[in-house]
């Protein structure tokens, strides 16, 4: 991991996530307004929902929120569990079990795992419940980890319960960040009456340490254009090379060279259909080509980690096992060298395969040890 953090200080280091490091502005008009609101109102705020992606669960950590959580009731919701190591989670959750924070590893697009997430929220509010007419739950967390989807999701049930917020205008989701930009409630119980409220996503007005910040923008909290996709497509592969994550793939491949797909006819199928809030779900001829084109780029990175000779604990290797995965991955996606801004459009593609999970689950951030303090 010594060339990631080199690579990151040389040919990634310059991203101006620091105050007063650039041009690059992420912080927004309506996120200071939005950061104000929501300070006020956790004051009054009963208990709170600290949604956090499940792959970046503490570098998706909003830092200026954390003083005004503490001596709140809070939960930490690790949303987008369905993208994140099955086999690391776990100990994400033992180490969060360890610094006394209550945390549930959840799929805001699931009503089960969302009804879940209730039952431990009612379940913690018991007490306050027995002597409060009124309680009100926030939910809270940086850009694009899934707020307005559970939002949504608790909307549709406690629509059941009471109708007469079925007419209600839902949360808007989509794969930007920073789309909410208001404060809206929804009743969820009634006697005493509990109240949610979704809340802006937020980040801090500058992110002092560049891998944080590229984990962000990885993991979509940071809109691409203010970091670039090929800068974000460079960390990521920098990441999978440190973990050796193309050897893994290639030993999958050859578990799997056995099976034999069907010879159906394919039509030609958009990376951008593998976007959410499509309206039609994508049919045979689409699957297949969509396993096709991640077997192909997975192969491709594969081959070019194996036949390199260089060291990746070395920075300038790794830089250019980068540089030749690029042209493997451009190869892969069928980009010929005469398209213009053909390494962002290869970094584009790669981005979509990894947000959308085809590249397999992943956790990025490393478990810490069990004596240092949580967020």
């Amino acid at each position: 991991m010594v060339a990631l953090k080199k690579v990151m200080k040389t040919a990634l280091g310059d991203m101006n996530f620091n105050k007063g490091g650039g041009p690059i502005n992420w912080f927004p008009g309506h996120m200071a307004a939005a950061s104000r609101a929501i300070r006020d109102r956790l004051k009054l705020a009963d208990f709170v929902i600290e949604v956090r992606d499940s792959r970046i669960p503490l570098s998706s950590t909003n830092e200026e929120l954390q003083p005004f959580l503490t001596g709140k009731k809070r939960l930490i919701a690790l949303n987008k569990k369905d993208l994140a190591n099955p086999n690391i989670l776990p100990k994400w959750m033992r180490y969060f079990e360890s610094c006394k924070q209550d945390c549930l590893s959840i799929n805001a697009h699931s009503k089960n795992s969302v009804k879940k997430l209730l039952e431990l929220v009612e379940l913690k509010l018991k007490e306050v419940i027995s002597r409060e007419p009124t309680l009100l739950v926030m939910v809270v967390g940086v850009p694009n980890v899934g707020k307005s989807a559970l939002i949504n999701n608790i909307h549709r049930i406690s629509a059941e319960h009471f109708p007469v917020q079925e007419k209600k205008k839902r949360a808007t989701v989509g794969p930007l960040p920073g789309v909410t930009q208001d404060i809206a409630g929804y009743k969820i119980a009634h006697r005493p009456s509990i109240y949610v409220l979704d809340t802006p996503g937020v980040l801090v007005p500058s992110i002092s340490d560049i891998e944080t910040g590229l984990k962000l923008a990885l993991t979509g909290s940071v809109k691409d254009s203010v970091v670039g996709e090929e800068r974000i497509a460079q960390y990521l592969l920098a990441v999978l090379n440190s973990r050796g994550t193309p050897l893994h793939w290639k030993r999958v491949k050859d578990k799997k060279e056995e099976l034999k797909i069907g010879s159906e006819e394919k039509r030609e199928y958009n990376i951008k259909d593998l976007l959410p809030n499509q309206r039609k779900p994508p049919d045979d001829s689409a699957v297949y080509y969509v396993e096709d084109l991640v077997t192909e780029v997975q192969s491709a990175l594969s081959a070019s980690f194996s036949t390199f000779d260089g060291n990746v604990e070395d920075e300038s290797d790794m830089e250019n096992l980068i540089d030749l995965q690029f042209e493997a991955l451009q190869k892969a996606f069928k980009i010929p060298h005469t398209a213009s801004e053909c390494r962002t459009k290869v970094s584009k593609r790669f981005l979509t395969l990894f947000r959308t999970g085809k590249l397999g689950p992943f956790i990025l951030d490393d478990v810490p040890d069990i004596s240092q303090p949580v967020s």
